[in-house]
């Protein structure tokens, strides 16, 4: 996995802790509190890194105390637990899909690489922790299963790629895995540029990426 760190937004202006409830006020429902602890963890393992992120900070942004934290998640691993599986049960239901549509080779590379861009601006703390801390979360049995959605992945580009190899549509002397990887790691590298912040829309970095992909930089 590519390694990024920093904030690709600038600055972000310093978030208020949520005002403390008083007299008669309902307490917002558990499911609600656990979504808005998700969304601020969420934003910090983006900025600060998941390893150097604590549940203490996660308390301080969410103004209550760390011990509170722990009426929710048992620890940030289970943060970002949740996290991770947003993101892979948006993302692969959409490479299978395009898979299954059984268009042309070019038309199904095409497809997943905007799939791909696709899920940056909504999963942007999944792909940087993808990014900075695959090497850590790998050591760890509980995340086994981003090494298998890895894989099937990649069987899914590679077989493209091929496909289109044997069609003559792509060109033979480079390397199947290697040319997923290589887009792999671009696309998610955009992260920084995708969502809030960002300069552009996934959209226009899917159509700008899949131009330079397959008609190059050469005039013609």
């Amino acid at each position: 996995m590519t390694t990024t760190r920093g904030n690709p937004g600038g600055p972000r202006p310093r978030r208020t802790a949520p005002a403390r409830r008083h007299g008669g006020d309902a307490p917002a429902p558990v499911s609600q509190r656990r979504e808005h602890l998700v969304r601020l963890a969420a934003d910090l393992f983006a900025e600060k890194g998941f390893q150097a992120t604590t549940v203490r900070n996660i308390a301080q942004e969410a103004g209550i105390l760390s011990g509170s934290l722990y009426h929710h998640f048992d620890s940030k691993e289970s943060i970002v637990d949740e996290i991770l599986t947003g993101y892979l049960d948006e993302v692969m239901p959409a490479y299978r899909k395009v898979v299954a549509e059984r268009g042309n080779p070019r038309a199904t590379v095409e497809g997943l690489v905007r799939a791909a861009f696709a899920s940056l601006a909504p999963h942007r703390a999944a792909v940087t922790v993808l990014q900075n801390d695959w090497s850590y979360l790998q050591g760890m049995d509980r995340f086994a299963y981003l090494a298998d959605a890895e894989r099937e992945a990649e069987r899914m580009w590679v077989g493209a790629i091929k496909a289109g190899q044997a069609e003559g549509l792509f060109r033979t002397d480079i390397d199947p895995g290697l040319t997923y990887r290589m887009i792999r790691d671009t696309i998610r590298l955009a992260v920084r540029w995708a969502g809030p912040g960002g300069r552009l829309d996934t959209g226009a970095l899917a159509d700008h990426y899949v131009k330079v992909m397959f008609d190059g930089v050469n005039a013609h």
